[in-house]
């Protein structure tokens, strides 16, 4: 496992300069159950953003209170959004990245909502319009055949838009603790490939070939 996804344990110099793995939650926040809530706890160089309001999500406010974790890092950041949390890395993205891949040098975002035309809850209306902007650093869009937040045709056009490489999650629903995914190994293993293509290609874009769905568990 690459260095930046280890369990817990006292962290070295070299350890502190690793990117800083943001955990974007959604509506409502990540249960126990959820695999963000577990990367949290199993890794040493994640944390989950404390957002707040999660039953009652207001836009602007998560924007703030996500750019000030963003900055607080005090080094580069991998964002790991889920759900409204993608809309939200989007919103984020569009008024306060800077530059290229500077602070935030890759994301990987799973199930993002659909927000403008019929969305499954409410709540999620503020954040709309979904950001068309290409996103200002590299990133992965996971989603699923299955998700009743999303149409998997919609997901793979929101990724041409943002710019996104596609990854097929198969059949996993909203890609959450009723997913059944535990610590959802293969996302483990998706996050360390973006963490590595960046580190080591800082600013680049990353690959489009399917290689990174490959492996992956596609659920019935």
């Amino acid at each position: 496992m690459p260095r930046s996804l280890q369990s817990r344990s006292p962290q070295s110099e070299s350890e502190k300069q690793e990117p800083l793995i943001l955990l974007v939650p959604g509506l409502d926040g990540s249960g126990p159950r959820h695999w963000q809530r577990r990367w949290a706890e199993e890794f040493d160089n994640a944390q989950l953003v404390e957002l707040g309001t999660w039953d009652t999500p207001h836009r602007n406010t998560w924007i703030n209170r996500l750019n000030l974790a963003v900055h607080r890092a005090g080094r580069p950041v991998v964002i790991v959004a889920h759900s409204l949390g993608c809309i939200l890395t989007a919103w984020w993205s569009k008024f306060e990245q800077p530059s290229w891949s500077a602070p935030v040098i890759g994301a990987m975002l799973v199930a993002p909502p659909e927000v403008d035309f019929f969305p499954r809850d409410e709540r999620v209306t503020g954040f709309a319009p979904t950001p068309a902007d290409a996103l200002p650093f590299p990133s992965l869009l996971v989603a699923s055949h299955n998700d009743p937040w999303m149409g998997f045709e919609t997901s793979k056009s929101l990724a041409r838009r943002w710019g996104s490489t596609f990854v097929d999650a198969g059949n996993s629903g909203h890609i959450n603790a009723d997913s059944g995914l535990g610590s959802w190994e293969d996302g483990k293993r998706l996050l360390s490939q973006l963490i590595e293509i960046g580190a080591s290609s800082p600013g680049s874009a990353l690959p489009a070939h399917a290689d990174w769905a490959e492996g992956l568990e596609h659920r019935a």
